[in-house]
Formats: structure tokens, C-alpha cells, sequence
């Protein structure tokens, strides 16, 4: 018998019942710990070489006390970072709950390269290219929302939030209606409603979910006055659920005069099936690093998306893009609320969104929908198998589902953040919920269109097993992670401003100094 043959009659091991993982560790410090005096990665100028003369006023007082690497350091520190995380491109990743991470084609990263090296100040006449693509985009979301004017000006989805509150402000102002200051939302909205609302000054009025999990509407009709400016509302909510009477709630608004302002941050679900303008609408905004592919990037850059009726068009943030049928060229508004960011809009993700758009076509988009719909409802049905899982007010989702451990909690003992943290020893996480925890115990999947029926029905198993385990020895699971990077916070110190430390120079100062 030769080698190949007696290789190939060798038995080969049978495939785990679950994934065998084991995360990478390398207990990597911070850049600045890594840094040493005198250590470059790329050659600077020599003392006494001509420099660029500026002006006093921005002149630093002494250089920036940057890391000091070399490259080979910087590259490695930097791999072994991405070898500690878990993410889509390695692992299963639907448990970002109410975050739409999706798969982002890679050829879509090259079309973004294709334009890092433009300059925001460039003349308009030498970037024709990138203003055509905007000026497309923002006609493929109009069509896609209903809406009549759209601006890609806001750099993230909060902050299209805030510009739709903002233009909502400058619109009563304009008709002498200042004294509109309260705002409505809803539990289960994005808090970026609420916090956006707040912060621009106007009272947040909350409507809680009734027996049915949806908006409670005798609420809404108590809370709707002379008052009300506007109704902040995500639909479908983080619940997954949606709201069949929405065209009702968006009636009484208008009833006592005030706007509606549609939250589509979850929109993957209802993408070509369902649109903002049909439902009565003012005002909607997009994440297009949720619903349309461009990545989350570990929180940033995003990219967002205003659309507006054609009554509120002149208060659109600006600048946005004209065409004259030969020349494309910024154009500010007649009324613009202004700027929400410097500069035009994140180019990268806008040209990463229209690649994606382009690439489905109407068609593709609405299989987004169909198929993420599919998704969620599917993985439903395995979790709601697991003994302690349920599902608040058990109605089909749409594009997500927030669910409770409260039965198993109460069986075991074991959160539901301590089941997270033990799924991550297999290479999955999930996120739990935004807090207060109006779902007892909570977890929130989301399995978007990007995930196999193989992924899920591997992810269910993985939380039946942590679950199982949590039964059998409830310690073991308590005492998570074992083969994994990630670490137990200790909470008590996120309510004393004292303690905080965003940055690195920050926290010498108050914990190393």
C-alpha cells in the first residue's frame, strides 16, 4: 500500500457537536505602554530641516506626546488586537442585537479606497465624480423611504437623529410655534430619540408598551397637545415588533399639529416591503452602517441619512448636492438647520453604500428584507426550544427579537450576562439590551439576511448548551470565560464621573499618578 492510500484510510475525527474555540490571548498592553524614547516606524525630518511656518496661534507649545514604534512593533500590536476580537468575518455574529451587522462585500472596501485621498476642500469641479454619487444616493434613499430630499450630510445615525430634531425645532420656530417643547418616544425606541430630544432642549414624554407590547396609543392620545412638536418613534422597535397602527399614530400628531419622525435604524426588515412617506411621515433617518452594509468599523466611522418631506426640505442640513443637468455642485438649503459635521458627509460608507445598493437592485433589496424576516422568525422558533428562553408578548418579529432568561435566572441563578460571556468561549457573543431592562433578563439577536440556516441552527445549539449548563453547574457558567479574551466589568464605578477615564492620559492621571 503506498502513503496516499494508507493516509486515506486513516479514521478522521468526527466533527465536535460543537465548534471547538479558542481565542488568541495575548494580554497586549496599550500603545503607550508600548512605546519607547527614539523609536520611529517612519523617517521624520532632522533637526533644523526647513518646516512649514505657521502661525503662533496654532503652533503647538511642545510636540505631541505620540507612541514612539517601530513598524514591525505597531504591525504586530496591531494583528494581535484584531486576533483578541470576535467579529463577522470570523465568527457568527447575530447577537448584536438591534445593530444589523451584516456581511460588508470586500470589493466595497477597494471602491471606498478609490477615494481616501480626496480633500473636503477640493474645488467642485475636480471631484465630479464623488458629488454624482451623493447626488445618486440621495435620490436611491428618497425612492427607498418615500421621502422628497434626503441629506447625507450627518456622520453617524444619532447625529441624524439630531438633525431631524433640529429641523423639527427650526420648522415650528418658523411658524411661530416655539412653545412646542415636549417630545414623544417610546420604551422600546432607540434612546438616541430621547437623548437627541433632550439635549436640544424639549421635554421627553416615553410611552410604555401595553399588554400587546406595542406603544400604548391611549397614552399617545393623552400626551398629544399644543405642546407636542414631534413623535420620535423605531418601527419596528427593538422588540422587533410592528406597530399596525402606526398611520394612527402618525394621525394624532398631526391632529395636535406636530411632526412625525420615523426611526429606521431598523429598517432591514422592511426594506422595498414598507416606506416612511407611505405611513404619513415628516422626517425619517437612515444608518448606513447598519441597513446598508458599510461596516460598523468597532463603533465608527458611521454614516447617516436624513429624508424629509418636501415642507421640510429647506430646513435640510447642508450642504447637499445640486445637479443642473451638466454640473454637479453643493447647495445649502434656504432654511438650513447647517452643519452637523464638518464637511460634506463620511465619503467612504457613502460610496460603500451605493455599491451595495447598486450591486441588489430593487429587487435585491426587498430579498434583503424577506430573507432577514425569515431569519429572525426561524431562529425564533429554535431559541423559544430552549427550556428558560421566551419571547415577551409572542407575536412573530420582524427583523429581531428581544428575549428573557427570566425563567432560567430564576431556575439557576445565572444572568443573563454571565450567558454571554460563557457563549463567548465558543466564538459567538450576543448583547443584551438597552438598559433599564424593561425585558427581565434580556438578550436581542438580530440574524440579518447575511447568516445561513447552518449559522443559526449552530448558534441556537450554542446557547442550548450554555443553557444546559447552566442547570447542571450553574458555578462553572458564573465563572466563565476559559478560553476566551474578554473580562468581567466591575460596574461600580460607571456612576462616579470621578473614576472615568477616556483617555489614556487620563487614566495616569487619576490611577496610575
Amino acid at each position: 500500500m503506498n502513503p496516499a492510500e494508507s493516509f486515506a484510510k486513516l479514521p478522521v475525527a468526527p466533527k465536535p457537536p460543537l465548534r471547538r474555540f479558542h481565542q488568541a490571548r495575548w494580554d497586549e498592553p496599550i500603545i503607550f505602554e508600548l512605546s519607547s524614547p527614539g523609536r520611529r516606524g517612519v523617517a521624520v525630518p532632522e533637526p533644523g530641516a526647513p518646516a512649514v511656518e505657521l502661525p503662533d496661534a496654532v503652533r503647538r507649545a511642545e510636540p505631541p506626546k505620540l507612541p514612539e514604534m517601530s513598524q514591525l512593533h505597531v504591525l504586530r500590536h496591531y494583528l494581535r488586537l484584531s486576533q483578541e476580537n470576535l467579529g463577522v468575518d470570523l465568527n457568527i455574529d447575530v447577537g448584536q442585537g438591534t445593530c444589523t451587522m451584516k456581511y460588508s462585500p470586500k470589493v466595497n472596501d477597494r471602491f471606498a479606497g478609490m477615494v481616501a485621498e480626496l480633500h473636503p476642500l477640493q474645488p467642485e469641479e475636480t471631484v465630479q465624480g464623488v458629488l454624482e454619487l451623493y447626488w445618486r444616493l440621495e435620490r436611491m434613499l428618497a425612492e427607498i423611504s418615500g421621502m422628497a430630499r434626503v441629506s447625507l450630510q450627518p456622520g453617524s445615525g444619532s447625529a441624524a437623529i439630531y438633525a431631524n430634531i433640529a429641523m423639527i425645532r427650526a420648522y415650528h420656530a418658523s411658524r411661530g410655534e416655539s412653545h412646542r417643547d415636549q417630545v414623544i418616544t417610546t420604551m422600546f425606541s432607540h434612546p438616541s430619540n430621547a437623548a437627541c430630544a433632550k439635549t436640544a432642549g424639549y421635554e421627553v414624554i416615553t410611552l410604555m408598551p401595553d399588554a400587546e407590547g406595542l406603544p400604548d396609543i391611549e397614552a399617545l392620545r393623552a400626551a398629544v397637545g399644543p405642546r407636542t412638536a414631534a413623535l420620535m418613534i423605531t418601527n419596528p422597535e427593538d422588540t422587533g415588533i410592528f406597530n399596525p397602527r402606526i398611520q394612527e399614530f402618525v394621525g394624532l400628531v398631526h391632529e395636535a399639529g406636530g411632526l412625525a419622525c420615523y426611526d429606521q435604524a431598523n429598517a432591514n426588515g422592511i426594506l422595498g416591503i414598507t416606506r416612511a412617506r407611505d405611513a404619513g411621515f415628516d422626517l425619517c433617518h437612515f444608518n448606513l452602517h447598519k441597513t446598508f452594509s458599510t461596516p460598523h468599523a468597532c463603533g465608527g466611522p458611521a454614516a447617516g441619512a436624513c429624508g424629509v418631506s418636501e415642507e421640510l426640505a429647506p430646513f435640510l442640513p447642508g450642504p447637499v448636492v445640486g445637479f443642473d443637468g451638466e454640473t454637479y455642485r453643493l447647495e445649502t438649503p434656504a432654511a438650513s438647520i447647517g452643519k452637523v459635521r464638518p464637511f460634506l458627509g463620511v465619503t467612504p460608507n457613502i460610496v460603500r453604500a451605493y455599491a451595495w445598493i447598486m450591486a441588489l437592485g430593487a429587487e435585491g433589496l426587498r430579498q434583503v428584507a424577506e430573507t432577514a424576516v425569515l431569519n429572525n422568525n426561524y431562529l425564533m422558533h429554535r431559541i423559544l426550544d430552549i427550556p428558560g428562553a421566551s419571547a415577551p408578548w409572542g407575536r412573530r418579529r420582524v427583523e429581531q427579537v428581544r428575549y428573557s432568561w427570566q425563567e432560567l435566572t430564576e431556575e439557576t441563578g445565572v444572568h443573563s450576562e454571565e450567558i454571554g460571556v460563557r457563549a463567548a468561549d465558543f466564538g459567538v457573543h450576543y448583547w443584551t439590551s438597552h438598559h433599564p431592562y424593561v425585558v427581565p433578563e434580556p438578550f436581542t439577536l438580530e440574524p440579518t439576511e447575511s447568516y445561513s440556516k447552518e449559522d443559526l441552527d449552530e448558534y441556537a445549539a450554542i446557547l442550548a448548551h450554555v443553557a444546559s449548563e447552566a442547570r447542571s453547574d450553574p458555578a462553572f457558567v458564573k465563572e466563565a470565560p476559559y478560553n476566551q479574551t474578554v473580562h468581567k466589568i466591575d460596574m461600580t464605578s460607571l456612576d462616579d464621573p470621578a473614576e472615568w477615564a477616556p483617555t489614556w492620559r487620563a487614566y495616569v492621571r487619576k490611577h496610575l499618578a
